[in-house]
């Protein structure tokens, strides 16, 4: 039998996940055994209780027991007592992060996630880390609250904007786990969502060295289409000619376009570098300045690719 599996549950896939659920449960079954006692006490009390005769005052059979009282007080208490200390032990647990945790940067922004790797110098849009090794992350945000979540880890933790909070966890297989954002960040939070790529120490080694300079041996363009996604430039912008967001980006290369104010522009190196810095300047007609701004968070070499990859949709 898996015992990662479960009926109501996703798969268990981290050191956490046995005993998030065995509360879970826990928590459940208390609920489940005191829902079925009271509908039962409340359906023999309505049948042995009810009034004879008309006139009779419904108080008339309430007497004081004092040990009665006393144990449907005194059980709950050590029951809730009980389960606030499984709670707090689990609680502690996730959130201390061992010493020989690899440490990796998360950054939420509308509406992507990057993971930055300090030690290995790498960047990416979907987190990839070795199976059997802690991780923590340390999370941010550039613009409001979002929250990080991989219901297979049994992990959670809201990211926010000007404050660092992080979490950790240890993967126990590998595999491809979805991450989702789970407060409400914006019109397109439905788009936020990345995955955990668990593999194995030798695998990841290789990725970090592929990962290293994910422009080598690619044309401008074809490492723009890359950032393309990595930078969430896909929750905004499409690429077929069709309305999203922000306006899409095929065929606009070179055309002259409307902006909110009155003015026109036209779609050229500078215009474009332009909206990736300073997004609310030149805003173009029937959209919203929603677009956060870029400055600093794309090297003068993303930029060009991103051009790159702009100028190439015909």
């Amino acid at each position: 039998m898996d015992t990662t599996k479960s009926v109501w549950l996703p798969e268990q896939a981290s050191t956490f996940a046995n005993s998030v659920d065995w509360a879970f449960n826990l928590y459940l079954w208390i609920s489940v055994a005191f829902f079925a006692i009271i509908v039962v006490l409340i359906a023999y009390f309505v049948v042995k209780y009810a009034r004879k005769r008309p006139d009779q005052l419904a108080t008339a059979q309430i007497v004081h027991n004092t040990f009665l009282e006393t144990t449907w007080t005194a059980i709950p208490l050590i029951i809730v007592m009980a389960l606030f200390v499984v709670g707090m032990k689990g609680y502690w647990n996730m959130r201390v992060a061992p010493s020989n945790a690899m440490q990796v940067d998360v950054t939420g922004r509308k509406w992507a996630w990057s993971f930055d790797y300090p030690k290995e110098g790498v960047s990416t849009d979907t987190l990839v880390v070795p199976v059997h090794q802690p991780v923590r992350l340390r999370m941010t945000s550039t613009d409001v609250i979002h929250s990080f979540f991989i219901p297979a880890f049994r992990t959670k933790a809201d990211v926010i904007p000007g404050r660092y909070h992080s979490l950790w966890f240890e993967a126990t297989k590998t595999g491809v786990f979805q991450v989702f954002c789970t407060q409400y960040c914006g019109t397109n939070h439905s788009y936020m969502w990345t995955a955990v790529k668990v593999v194995t120490p030798d695998e990841f080694q290789a990725w970090v060295a592929a990962a290293a300079d994910p422009s080598k041996g690619k044309t401008p363009a074809e490492f723009g289409e890359i950032l393309y996604s990595q930078k969430g430039c896909v929750a905004c912008h499409t690429v077929d000619g069709s309305t999203g967001i922000g306006p899409t980006w095929k065929g606009i290369w070179g055309i002259s376009v409307p902006l909110e104010d009155g003015r026109s522009v036209t779609v050229d190196e500078a215009y474009v570098k332009k909206s990736m810095n300073e997004p609310a300047t030149d805003v173009v007609k029937g959209f919203q300045p929603i677009m956060p701004p870029f400055q600093g968070v794309l090297s003068d070499k993303e930029e060009d690719a991103l051009v790159a990859y702009i100028q190439s949709l015909k």
